[in-house]
């Protein structure tokens, strides 16, 4: 089984230039834009089509409301992908706190919809996660049994604040509600790849997806680390379509010679214990 926990398919429309700038270069020639119509829509079917031939099993779809560094793309923009193939795509929802009062009311009506996680974005949309309004936030997933996902590390857009992607934010937080599982994609990529891993060891509640990272270069960023010990902590996800492919992701992380079974948490086996109803 294969798990893609970060996928960002959007309306094409909704985008400012600079993501589109994104893709085209991390996409490397990647046929991504194959899936989309002439408007710049995703077709659901073309998508569920491509994921076939590269062997994902489930694919969480990323919404997202920061209007100061990618645009806002609605978590409505991905329900006809998701009713395309259900039994494929999972919904994540997205709230940034200068847009959604009140907090809670707007992640409750997004998980109703079917989100089966929360993403907060506060390098994009310019809030610190630790901001004492996003408790609400954290109750309602603690409440509806759905971790949080969280940006930690830089970001490239303009328009994005990377001092809110340091994990040792989110410290408190993380302590304060130990029943709730928090994802640090990215894997505090840039300045504080140490000071993720260290806290996903640390803390039973935390785990790292590997969007946006190069596989093979992953054992030169965590290099003070027990590899197989810090990947037993990984989720496996590639920021598409950013990415030369997912299957080619899979198998670079193949290659780095992790344990079957701890390969098999990475490619899998961890989401569906952080995700609901994988």
């Amino acid at each position: 089984m294969l798990v893609d926990a970060h996928m960002h398919v959007p309306r094409l429309s909704t985008l400012k230039p600079a993501w589109m700038e994104w893709a085209a270069e991390f996409s490397r020639g990647y046929a991504w834009r194959d899936t989309y119509d002439d408007s710049g829509d995703p077709i659901p079917a073309k998508l569920d089509a491509l994921l076939e031939t590269e062997g994902v099993d489930r694919a969480l779809l990323f919404c997202e409301y920061s209007p100061r560094a990618t645009g806002i793309q609605t978590i409505e923009d991905l329900l006809p992908i998701r009713d395309h193939n259900p039994d494929r795509f999972r919904l994540v929802a997205n709230i940034n706190p200068h847009l959604h009062h009140p907090i809670a009311s707007e992640v409750e009506r997004q998980l109703d919809l079917g989100a089966v996680a929360l993403k907060i974005h506060p390098v994009h949309a310019g809030f610190s996660p630790d901001d004492p309004q996003m408790r609400a936030a954290y109750a309602v997933c603690v409440e509806r049994g759905v971790p949080v996902i969280i940006h930690s590390g830089v970001s490239s857009f303009p328009g994005s604040q990377s001092k809110y992607g340091n994990p040792e934010l989110m410290l408190d937080v993380v302590e304060e509600f130990p029943g709730l599982n928090f994802v640090f994609a990215h894997g505090g990529r840039g300045w504080w790849y140490d000071t993720a891993a260290f806290l996903a060891l640390a803390k039973p509640n935390v785990w790292l997806d590997l969007a946006g990272l190069p596989p093979k270069k992953l054992p030169e960023y965590y290099a003070r680390f027990d590899l197989t010990r810090l990947a037993t902590k990984w989720i496996f996800g590639t920021d598409w379509p950013g990415v030369p492919g997912i299957n080619r992701n899979a198998d670079a992380i193949a290659e780095i010679g992790l344990p079957n079974d701890v390969l098999e948490g990475v490619l899998s086996g961890n989401a569906t214990k952080v995700f609901p109803g994988l």
